[in-house]
């Protein structure tokens, strides 16, 4: 009898080289690559072929999950501040600071509105419910991210400074739900939570990614000029900042996250050589799509038909609400008078704010999010229910952000960015040397 390991080993196979060879048709369809990995994923899981059961006890290692997802993310943060150029300035990132500290916290609070009073929630899992489903997704997220450092479009910058930074920022909301958990007396550790997850762990976050990151290319410089490093292991250096940044970012107790996001950004400028960067974002992500296929086949193998069709009504009522009211309206609302970052005559254009309420993709950084929730308090009724909503929002988002980036992409490229006023931004790399 052939061992199921191996078959799976085959199947992976299968599925990389066909996705791979196909890249260049399913890149045109409406057709996402993760819908496809999600098919695959169901497909090997128990109610198939049952060549993969994570659930082989009834119950799913939520530790594991955990330690993939929180991996794939910090991978997919430096990714998004690797492609970013752009200079830092409150003008050309006023987009990213009303996404974050408008958007954010107002898709948090009315998730948990809906939690509250639609879903028959306490406050403490109302919030935490919030604080899973508000960030948006920085690895599913990719076809409407930007394509490289060349690109300029404010939409795109948009997306992936967002995806870059509330897998970080949503920390402080899940912590507080995580603590009322705990002890629903708020006033036992409201200062606390200020205190330290608030106000020390960003910071901190901030402060360690730029440190560490100019450290280590310091370091490279000057080994480097000593003896260059074998080309096929230079690029290991990119991998080398995420691990130290993320790790060490961690022992001070700042967010890893915030902290990896940071160190591409820094990195991005701090090589004279702006080759450089470019390759380590060609291997990183690299990388980010490998664990991207893990990741989304995981997600596959673990979902049952009897509690998604159990909490269906709750899940669809999240969904619905979640991106066809609260992230568009939400957006709106939040960009409500902004203007271009290369004119400050001219308004974003309203098509591309309703895009950019539209790809509030959800996936892997909300995986993460409920797995470290199951790790720190959550557990029994609660936890079931926020567990099949979460799954349920993200299969969904999967399906139809999937289906719907590259028709909506391909017309705001024709229609939309390509009529805007051609004006360079002024960043490049050697500007912040």
């Amino acid at each position: 009898m052939i061992d199921i390991y191996i078959l799976d080993l085959l199947v992976i196979g299968l599925l990389l080289l066909t996705v791979t060879l196909g890249s260049g048709w399913i890149s045109r369809l409406p057709l996402s690559f993760a819908l496809i990995y999600l098919v695959v994923g169901i497909i090997l899981g128990p109610y198939a072929f049952g060549l993969i059961n994570l659930r082989s006890t009834g119950t799913f290692n939520a530790q594991l999950l955990e330690k993939v997802t929180e991996l794939v993310v910090i991978i997919s943060v430096f990714s998004c501040g690797l492609k970013i150029v752009r200079p830092l300035g409150l003008r050309t990132w006023n987009i990213t600071i009303r996404l974050i500290a408008l958007l954010m916290p107002i898709s948090i609070f009315a998730i948990a509105l809906v939690g509250k009073y639609i879903l028959g929630m306490d406050w403490a899992g109302a919030i935490l419910l919030g604080g899973i489903l508000a960030p948006t997704d920085p690895v599913l997220a990719s076809e409407v991210q930007l394509t490289d450092v060349k690109d300029k479009d404010e939409l795109r910058f948009g997306l992936t400074s967002e995806g870059g930074l509330n897998d970080a920022l949503a920390f402080p909301f899940v912590y507080f739900a995580i603590h009322a958990l705990k002890d629903n007396n708020w006033n036992n550790w409201l200062k606390q939570w200020v205190a330290v997850d608030l106000i020390w762990a960003i910071l901190a976050g901030i402060v360690m990614g730029i440190i560490v990151a100019k450290a280590i290319v310091w370091v490279d410089r000057k080994v480097q000029r000593i003896r260059p490093v074998d080309n096929m292991m230079e690029d290991f250096v990119a991998l080398a900042t995420i691990l130290i940044t993320y790790s060490l970012t961690e022992i001070v107790n700042g967010y890893g996250f915030l902290a990896v996001f940071v160190a591409g950004l820094v990195v991005q400028r701090s090589y004279r050589n702006p080759e450089k960067p470019i390759q380590q974002l060609e291997f990183v992500e690299r990388i980010e799509k490998l664990l991207e296929v893990g990741t989304i086949l995981i997600l596959g193998t673990i979902l049952l038909v009897k509690p998604m069709v159990n909490y269906a009504f709750q899940s669809l009522i999240v969904t619905v609400l979640l991106f066809l009211v609260i992230r568009p309206l939400g957006t709106w609302v939040s960009t409500i008078g902004i203007r271009s970052s290369d004119s400050s005559r001219r308004k974003m254009d309203p098509r591309a704010r309703l895009l950019l309420g539209w790809f509030g993709i959800r996936g892997v950084g909300s995986l993460y999010y409920l797995a470290y929730a199951f790790g720190n308090g959550l557990k029994d009724e609660l936890g079931e229910q926020i567990a099949w909503i979460t799954y349920t929002v993200i299969v969904i988002s999967v399906i139809v952000h999937g289906v719907s980036s590259t028709p909506l992409m391909n017309w705001y490229e024709r229609d939309v960015a390509a009529k805007k006023p051609k004006k360079e931004m002024p960043a490049t790399v050697d500007e912040f040397e």
